[in-house]
């Protein structure tokens, strides 16, 4: 297996526990008045143990509401809430279909582009023959460098 098919299983392998979160929905409040709140814990108590001003607290809690909190600050706040942020992209399709539905588009681009060039020349392909070269293409993308699937 080569080094971008291994990292790519690496990946996969570290979000799939993560997976279970992807339907989890945000609190429209946020995490950290929703939490504070279930532990009956107010605004001012919260910002005394995080040593900062009541009007701090209120604001962060709003930024994050509105998802413009920064993660070094929504972490510290949920330290004082003994809690830890655990930050993931997760995929909405396994890693490994996305590159190659890539893989496949970019073939078949290639393949119709010189398709449309012989049926220009009256020396067009059946469709077998294309999706067969289409299929080829693929593999030879899959098997190089990953990164020219993105150009």
């Amino acid at each position: 297996m080569d080094f971008q098919s291994l990292r790519l299983k690496q990946v996969e392998r570290a979000l799939e526990p993560l997976m279970v979160l992807s339907d989890t929905e945000r609190p429209s409040q946020g995490w950290l008045r929703t939490i504070r709140q279930a532990l009956g814990m107010t605004t001012r108590q919260f910002a005394r143990r995080l040593q900062l001003r009541q009007s701090t607290v209120v604001d962060s809690e709003m930024l994050e509401a509105r998802k413009r909190i920064s993660l070094a600050q929504l972490e510290k706040m949920a330290a004082a809430l003994d809690c830890r942020v655990v930050y993931a992209l997760i995929p909405k399709a396994p890693l490994s279909s996305v590159v190659d539905k890539q893989a496949e588009l970019v073939a078949t681009h290639e393949v119709e582009r010189i398709a449309h060039s012989m049926a220009l020349e009256d020396q067009g392909a059946s469709q077998e023959f294309d999706a067969s070269l289409i299929e080829t293409t693929k593999r030879k993308l899959l098997g190089g460098k990953w990164s020219k699937l993105w150009d």
